[in-house]
């Protein structure tokens, strides 16, 4: 998850520190479970099509599309990196669209016209029930 958070906050990563960066990684994790994550059941009766991979180095890519009831292809992507003999997912594409992608500018124009402590503000807030 730390990987996927570091993209996520883009340029602005390194200029926090290590509890900063914990608690970010933490935050963008809850995002993901409340928002996408907790939805993996709605494509129940879809079937995931394996479509091929590419592994450069330490990065792969998994490519698969969903088959919907209805016959349509959603393509999907993976990517993940390798750390020791395991394989960790840092971002998903859906529709070529990038997951972590969309984030990061989201993130960036909140930093730029507030701060870095209104996103983690903002953040919290959606946690709440």
């Amino acid at each position: 998850m730390t990987e996927a958070a570091r993209r996520a906050l883009g340029p602005h990563w390194p200029r926090r520190s290590a509890a900063e960066r914990e608690e970010f990684t933490g935050l963008f994790q809850g995002l993901l479970e409340r928002g996408y994550l907790s939805r993996i059941g709605e494509y129940g009766g879809e079937r995931v099509q394996y479509v091929g991979e590419r592994i450069e180095g330490e990065f792969a890519t998994v490519r698969a599309q969903i088959v919907t009831a209805k016959g349509t292809q959603i393509p999907i992507e993976a990517r993940v990196l390798r750390k020791g003999e395991r394989w960790f997912m840092y971002d998903v594409l859906i529709e070529n669209v990038s997951l972590v992608a969309s984030y990061r500018s989201q993130f960036d124009r909140v930093i730029r016209t507030s701060s870095y402590e209104e996103l983690v503000k903002r953040l919290k807030d959606r946690g709440q029930p």
